[in-house]
């Protein structure tokens, strides 16, 4: 695991968004990375498109309660 600075302004943002979607601060700014990274891959596709495609990928038969829960 890696440590990243960010400014207080956009750790703020981080810390509110985490609360609203139930994430700890660092799964939300991971989250925000990843779908940066993934928009940036992908300008053709919308932020629902590249959702869809992640859960694509994913078994949820393989998923366990608790990770299932947090989808």
């Amino acid at each position: 695991m890696g440590i990243i600075k960010v400014s207080d302004q956009l750790h703020q943002e981080i810390r509110k968004a985490s609360t609203v979607m139930a994430r700890s601060i660092n799964a939300q700014a991971e989250f925000w990375a990843k779908m940066g990274m993934l928009a940036e891959l992908n300008p053709h596709l919308t932020f629902n498109e590249l959702i869809q495609q992640e859960l694509a990928k994913v078994d949820l038969h393989s998923l366990s309660h608790h990770e299932k829960s947090n989808l």
